[in-house]
């Protein structure tokens, strides 16, 4: 009997460790494990504000997936579809080509991607903060149009730099507000005019920011955010995107040349090839993360719908970090068990809390029902994401960064990246160009087929 193939499609959160997890349950040599994905590197994307910031390196929040890997082979590219009646999934390689790849047994991680709203000149003129390249890339804009400001003498154009608009109060929005906020205060030292010209907006459309912590912590960290400097207007949201303005639903429009996306993301394309029941965009699974109707298949993580069996608080697991980490044990689990016909396990976990890093001194945080303000949060918080971070290197850099910073101070130079205008988030989304179901499955067959031809394998 030929080898399992194993493939597992991500190297998030919950792709990376539910390979890890295989690698320690299968025997060497025992199954061929292969692992899908763009980039070489897992990014611990709960830091980004801080690389954004320039608190932390780029490298101490990417990675390597060779370094946490031993024995999977790793496939650059991006799966864009999966013929499940060949059980094969179609790679487009980084030199544009389609791949196929076999499977017997698969792993859907595939993330999400930053979520496009139709707002004229959003995709256009919007900053994100999802991948690491968007992250460096926001820290150069912010202290280039300070630069800027600092060397016009056009109160209009001074006015449109200084100003910073940030979209969404969830976790994102608000450790990127509140990190970047802090990077403009270090940098105004050295340009004392721009000092009281600079202005951060927080816009969302929900009634309250970062609803996950509960409302007294909720309330707090709206002070902190207003303490902070940053003007925070609720129940509100963008109209229109210019070069040079925001235009808020209100009516109210903001000279601005920052506006900087972090209001939700949708789930992978990948997961709509293989033409079965979604919720909202997530793909549908049974509580042992097996899609209904094809065995062979698992999803987790922000693609997949799972059935949150363990608590009341919806019917769906929430799609974060902290639930995509443990799927992948449960989906390992299974995948071993399911080749070995026994039988597989439900994913069940409680919900840990939720961590937040305002940069400073400030920090917030709800672990197991408990609420942490000041420093005993920062100490949860930065305690949470160095035992979460499944890397030491990692760790010890991190750690290192922290310190640094603590010491000396933060660095306010531009490391020289420019997107001439142009916003990675949105653009990576329009340069993956994903199949539909039907084209998934004439393409495996064509691959297959000529792959047999070529080499003979079955």
């Amino acid at each position: 009997m030929s080898r399992p193939r194993i493939v597992v499609v991500g190297a998030g959160f919950g792709g990376l460790q539910t390979l890890r997890h295989l690698e320690r349950r299968v025997p060497n040599g025992a199954a061929e494990l292969s692992l899908i994905a763009p980039n070489d590197y897992m990014l611990y994307s709960p830091l980004l504000p801080q690389v954004a910031s320039g608190m932390l390196t780029p490298q101490s929040v990417a990675m390597s997936v060779h370094r946490l890997t031993q024995e999977s082979k790793f496939i650059p590219g991006h799966a864009v579809g999966v013929d499940t009646a060949d059980r094969v999934v179609i790679v487009r390689r980084p030199t544009g080509e389609l791949a196929p790849v076999p499977y017997d047994r698969l792993v859907l991680a595939p993330g999400s991607l930053t979520r496009a709203f139709d707002i004229p000149g959003l995709t256009e003129f919007a900053y994100g903060n999802k991948t690491l390249a968007e992250a460096v890339l926001l820290r150069d804009h912010v202290l280039s149009q300070l630069e800027l400001a600092n060397d016009s003498r056009d109160p209009a154009e001074r006015e449109e730099r200084c100003r910073f608009v940030v979209v969404g109060g969830g976790y994102t929005g608000v450790e990127t507000a509140a990190s970047l906020k802090r990077l403009c205060e270090e940098a105004a030292i050295r340009y004392p005019e721009l000092r009281s010209e600079i202005r951060w907006h927080l816009v969302d459309i929900a009634p309250k920011v970062l609803p996950e912590l509960g409302d007294r912590l909720g309330r707090k960290a709206l002070r902190l955010l207003r303490d902070l400097g940053i003007e925070v207007k609720l129940k509100v949201s963008v109209r229109e995107v210019t070069q040079d303005k925001v235009v808020l639903t209100d009516g109210r429009v903001l000279p601005c040349r920052t506006l900087i996306w972090t209001a939700g993301v949708s789930p992978s394309p990948l997961v709509e090839t293989l033409d079965k029941p979604t919720q909202r965009g997530r793909l549908e699974v049974d509580t042992d993360l097996r899609v209904p109707g094809l065995p062979e298949v698992f999803a987790l993580g922000d693609a997949a719908a799972v059935p949150n069996i363990a608590e009341s608080n919806g019917p769906y697991c929430p799609p974060t970090a902290q639930y995509a980490t443990r799927q992948a044990d449960t989906a390992a689990r299974n995948v071993v068990d399911s080749i070995l016909g026994r039988p597989l396990k439900e994913f069940r976990h409680k919900d840990l809390g939720l961590v937040v890093d305002l940069s400073g001194k400030d920090a917030l945080a709800r672990i197991l029902n408990q609420e942490l303000s000041g420093l005993p949060a920062l100490a949860a918080t930065r305690g949470y994401h160095m035992l979460s971070v499944p890397s030491n290197t990692a760790r010890a850099r991190i750690a290192a960064n922290w310190a640094i910073r603590a010491f000396t101070g933060g660095e306010v130079s531009r490391l020289g990246f420019n997107d001439n205008g142009r916003p990675s988030s949105f653009a990576a989304n329009e340069s993956v160009e994903y199949l539909d179901a039907g084209e998934a499955r004439s393409e495996g067959t064509r691959l297959m087929e000529n792959l047999r031809e070529r080499y003979g394998e079955s």
